[in-house]
C-alpha cells in the first residue's frame, strides 16, 4: 500500500514554501501527497485517545479560485504525479469537517491557528503540539522557507520515544540513501549507557553500518551544542519522552530551541506506532 503525507494547503507565498517542503519530503521518501484545501476555518481530527479541533488562520482560505491549480503545480515541480485532494464527507457540525487521521505522515507549519507573522518567533503552537501528542504518525515541521536536506540527524536521549525516532531515522536513511548522524547530550550516564540501550534493542548492527557520526556531548550547554547540527539535515526528534529531549523540545526552553535550530523537523509523538 502506498504511503501518504497529509497537507493542509494555504494558498499564500508562505504556504507555497511549506508545500514545496512537503513535496520534497514525498520525493525523497517515496510518498504520495494528500492535500486538503480548506473551505472552513475550523476542522476536527478524531484520534484514538483524543479529539482536536483546529481553528485555522484566516490565510488558509486565501484565493480559493487558484488554490488547487497552485498546489498541483507545486507538486509537479518536484517530479511527482498529481496529488490527491481530500474532500470531507463527514461533518461534526455544518462548518466543522472531520479530517482523516489514518495517513502515514502529516506536514504542519509551526503555527497553524495564529497569525502567520508569529511563526518567526520560533514557537510551536498549542494545536500543532496537540496533533503531535495524539497522532500515530510523525509530523513534519518545515522551515519557513523551502530548503532541501542532504542528511538525517536523530536526537537520541535514551527514552522509549527516542528509540522510535532512532528507528524512524534509520529507516529514512535506508529509504533515501542519505547519511545519518545521532546527537546525544550526556545527562547522568556515560556513552556506554546509551550504547547498551541500542544494543538491547538490536539496533547496533544497523547503527554501525549507517551512522556517519554519533555526536556525544559530555558537557557544555545544550543550546550551544545545537550549532553542530548540520544546517541541511532533517532532524528527527522524539517528543514527550524522558530526559533532555522532553525538557528541551516541549519544556521551558522551547522558544530558544526553535530559534536556534531552524532545520526541518520530523517529530515523533508518544502514540507513534511503526513496524519499521
Amino acid at each position: 500500500m502506498d504511503l501518504e503525507l497529509f497537507h493542509i494547503f494555504r494558498n499564500t507565498s508562505l504556504g507555497r514554501e511549506t508545500l514545496l517542503q512537503s513535496a520534497y519530503f514525498c520525493k525523497k521518501v517515496g510518498l504520495l501527497p494528500f492535500i486538503y484545501i480548506p473551505k472552513h476555518l475550523k476542522l476536527i481530527m478524531y484520534f484514538e485517545n483524543n479529539a482536536i479541533q483546529i481553528d485555522l488562520d484566516h490565510s488558509f482560505l486565501n484565493a480559493p479560485e487558484t488554490a488547487r491549480e497552485h498546489a498541483t503545480d507545486i507538486i509537479r515541480s518536484q517530479g511527482l504525479p498529481d496529488p490527491k485532494f481530500f474532500e470531507p464527507q463527514n461533518f461534526t457540525a455544518s462548518t466543522l469537517p472531520d479530517m482523516p487521521v489514518n495517513f502515514d505522515y502529516m506536514c504542519c507549519p509551526r503555527i497553524i491557528s495564529d497569525l502567520s507573522s508569529k511563526i518567526g518567533l520560533g514557537s510551536i503552537g498549542p494545536q500543532v503540539r496537540g496533533i503531535i501528542h495524539s497522532a500515530r504518525f510523525p509530523v513534519l515541521i518545515p522551515c519557513s522557507v523551502y530548503k532541501q536536506w542532504q542528511s538525517i540527524l536523530v536526537f537520541f536521549g535514551g527514552s522509549a520515544n527516542a528509540l522510535k525516532a532512532l528507528r524512524l531515522g534509520l529507516w529514512l536513511a535506508r529509504a533515501t540513501r542519505l547519511p545519518i548522524d545521532v546527537f546525544t547530550q550526556r545527562e547522568t550516564h556515560d556513552k556506554k549507557y546509551y550504547e547498551s540501550i541500542v544494543e538491547d534493542e538490536g539496533l547496533r548492527p544497523e547503527m554501525d553500518k549507517r551512522v556517519r557520526e554519533w555526536m556525544f556531548f559530555e558537557s557544555d550547554d545544550f543550546i550551544n551544542n545545537l550549532y553542530e547540527v548540520p544546517h541541511d539535515a532533517l532532524a528527527v526528534v522524539g517528543a514527550y519522552g524522558h530526559g533532555v529531549i522532553r525538557d528541551v523540545l516541549f519544556g521551558n526552553t522551547l522558544e530558544k530551541i526553535q530559534t536556534q535550530l531552524p532545520n526541518n523537523l520530523l517529530i515523533v509523538g508518544p502514540y507513534y506506532r511503526t513496524e519499521l
